[in-house]
């Protein structure tokens, strides 16, 4: 649903980039109202997929290091 949203956003300020009298007020307005305050909410709205990530990394790494730690016992006996 946010993407469906932002790329609506886009569109509606690709428009009025459009509109403006010059490129450089264009590329300002496209600038301005779209990729700084996408960014920005891509930015904020994606910590908890950040965090859930570094969360199964750490899993992983734990299972890896505990697999590993099991195998070096048994070759010990």
């Amino acid at each position: 649903m946010m993407l469906m949203t932002a790329v609506a956003w886009i569109y509606v300020v690709g428009l009025m980039a459009l509109t403006e009298p010059s490129i450089v007020a264009g590329v300002m307005t496209f600038v301005l109202y779209c990729v700084i305050p996408l960014s920005i909410l891509f930015y904020l709205t994606g910590s908890r997929r950040r965090k859930r990530k570094a969360e199964r990394i750490a899993e992983v790494n734990a299972r890896a290091l505990a697999s590993a730690d099991d195998k070096t016992k048994t070759a010990d006996t």
